[in-house]
C-alpha cells in the first residue's frame, strides 16, 4: 500500500511512503523482542545520557523538523519550532530525573528486607495523531525507552515524514538498532502488531474511537492501555477576573495549533457580569490573528491538517445556528482553511457544547454565578481540564474538587508540562503521560522479599 502525505496549504504532495510487507513487519517486531533483550541491561547512566543526546539532536536540527511538521499538518511555523524544542525539554527531563524515579523503594515489612524495585516490561506500541506530530511521539518514547523498554511507532499517515525523521533522531543521538522503530502500515494491521508477543503494552492518542478499538483488542490479549483521547474543555471566567488577562489566555487556549488540540479551551464559560465585555474583547483578538501560510513567521493561523476536518468542523458550526447559536465572527470554510469562528448564546444540546470541535471555534456559553458555571463545565462526557480565571486563588483552588476532569489550571490555559501527570477521565481515556506517573505506566513494579 502506497501512502502519500498532502501540504494542506496548498495540496501539493510532501512526501511518498510504501506500507511495510507482512515478512517486513513480523522481522521489526522480532527485533524489538531482540533489542529489548539487550537494551534492558544496559545502565541507567547510559540510557540516560543517550535520550540527552536526543535532545541535543532535536535542538541542532530544529529547523529541519520543524519545517517537516508545518508541510505535512499545517501548523505555523512558529508553533512547530516550539514543539521541537518541547521534545528537547521532555528529553532532558527524563535524563535528569529517571534514576530518581527508578531507584528502589524500601518498605518496611517483617522481612529482613523487603523493598520495589522497578523493572522494563518489553516493547511498547504507541499510536500517535497527526496534530503534535513530535510532542505527542517524544513524551511517550522519552520515560519508555529510559526506563529500559524498546518502543514502536504507528504514526497517523498523513505525518508519515515527522515518523521517519523521528526514528531519525534515535539513530543520530547513537541509540542501538531496533530499540525504537517505525512502522509504516496501515491500522488494519494494529491487531496482528498488539499480538505479537514482543508487544507487552499499547499507548494511543487519538479518538474515542480508535482509543476503544485498540483497548478492546487489548484486552482480549490482556495487555495494558494508556489512553489519551478527545476533549471539550471549559474555559471559566469569573467576574472578578481580569479581563484583558483572560482573554490574552483564552486566545492562545483556544488558536493554538489552529484549535486543533484535545486540551484546547472550546467551551467558555462566562458569567453574566462580564459575558459582553469578554465576548467583546475576544472577538477583537481572533480578527487581529494573521492568518496564511504557515511557513511565514507571522502567520498565526494557517490551514487545518485535512480537509475532512474542516468539512466536520464547518457541520458542527452550521449544526449549531440551526439550534439557536448566533454567529459572531467567521464560519466560512474554503478548503482545509477554515476561517477562527465565533458563536455567542451556546446552550446544552448544541453541537458546539456537546461535541470536541477540532479546530478554530470557540463557544460563548452564559452562566448566572459560580454554581451554575462548573455545572456546565461537568455537563460534557469528556474530562480533560479546565481552565478558571479570577482575582481570587485561594476560593479557585478551594473548588478545585467541583471538577472531574484530570487537569484544574487557574489563570492560565490547560498544558502539558514534562514536570507534571498529564491525562484525563471519563471519556478522554485513563492512564497518565509524563512526571514520574508517566514512566511508570510501562514498568513491572516487582516486589522483593528476603527473610534471613
Amino acid at each position: 500500500m502506497e501512502f502519500k502525505s498532502i501540504n494542506p496549504y496548498n495540496d501539493q504532495p510532501v512526501g511518498h511512503y510504501t506500507s511495510l510487507t507482512e515478512k517486513e513487519l513480523v522481522a521489526k517486531l522480532n527485533k524489538s523482542q531482540d533489542a529489548f533483550e539487550s537494551w534492558r541491561k544496559v545502565p541507567l547512566s547510559e540510557r540516560s545520557a543517550l535520550i540527552k543526546k536526543a535532545g541535543r539532536v532535536l535542538r541542532e536540527n530544529v529547523e529541519e523538523y520543524a519545517q517537516m511538521i508545518t508541510l505535512e499538518m499545517g501548523k505555523p511555523i512558529i508553533e512547530s519550532r516550539s514543539e521541537v524544542n518541547k521534545c528537547a525539554w521532555v528529553c532532558d527531563y527524563y535524563a535528569e530525573n529517571a534514576a530518581e524515579f527508578l531507584k528502589n523503594e524500601t518498605i518496611a515489612t517483617d522481612a529482613t528486607q523487603s523493598f520495589v524495585r522497578h523493572d522494563p516490561i518489553g516493547s511498547v506500541l504507541a499510536i500517535m495523531p497527526w496534530n503534535f506530530p513530535f510532542w505527542q511521539v517524544f513524551r511517550f518514547a522519552a520515560p519508555t525507552l529510559t526506563a529500559g523498554n524498546t518502543g514502536l511507532l504507528k504514526h497517523a499517515p498523513n505525518v508519515f515524514g515527522c515518523a521517519k525523521q523521528i526514528e531519525e533522531v534515535f539513530i543520530r543521538a547513537g541509540f542501538p538498532g531496533a530499540v525504537f522503530q517505525n512502522l509504516i502500515v496501515h491500522h488494519d494491521h494494529t491487531e496482528q502488531i498488539i499480538a505479537h508477543v514482543a508487544v507487552k503494552a499499547v499507548t494511543l492518542t487519538g479518538s474515542e474511537r480508535a482509543g476503544s478499538a485498540v483497548a478492546e483488542i487489548a484486552g482480549r490479549h490482556i495487555k495494558k492501555t494508556v489512553l489519551e483521547l478527545g476533549g471539550n474543555n471549559a474555559f471559566i471566567v469569573w467576574e472578578d477576573a481580569d479581563i484583558d488577562k483572560a482573554v490574552k489566555t483564552a486566545l492562545t487556549a483556544r488558536m493554538l495549533n489552529c484549535g486543533q488540540s484535545c486540551i484546547a479551551a472550546k467551551r467558555f464559560i462566562l458569567l453574566e457580569g462580564i459575558y459582553d465585555e469578554f465576548v467583546s474583547k475576544f472577538t477583537q483578538a481572533v480578527k487581529d490573528l494573521k492568518s496564511g501560510d504557515p511557513l511565514e513567521d507571522a502567520t498565526q493561523v494557517g490551514p487545518m491538517a485535512r480537509k475532512d476536518l474542516a468539512d466536520q468542523l464547518n457541520r458542527q458550526v452550521t449544526d449549531s445556528m440551526e439550534q439557536g447559536a448566533k454567529l459572531l465572527l467567521g464560519g466560512e470554510q474554503n478548503g482545509c482553511y477554515h476561517e477562527p469562528t465565533i458563536l455567542g448564546n451556546v446552550t446544552p444540546g448544541m453541537a458546539a457544547f456537546e461535541e470536541e470541535t477540532f479546530g478554530p471555534l470557540a463557544a460563548m456559553i452564559k452562566a448566572k454565578d459560580i454554581d451554575q458555571a462548573f455545572a456546565l463545565s461537568e455537563q460534557s462526557k469528556y474530562g480533560l481540564g479546565v481552565t478558571v480565571c479570577t482575582t481570587d486563588i485561594d476560593k479557585a483552588v478551594k473548588f478545585a474538587d467541583r471538577i472531574s476532569d484530570g487537569a484544574y489550571f487557574i489563570n492560565e490555559l490547560v498544558k502539558s508540562d514534562p514536570r507534571l501527570p498529564f491525562g484525563g477521565t471519563k471519556n478522554s481515556g485513563y492512564g497518565r503521560e509524563l512526571a514520574k506517573d508517566g514512566m511508570m505506566e510501562f514498568i513491572n513494579r516487582k516486589t522483593v522479599y528476603v527473610k534471613n
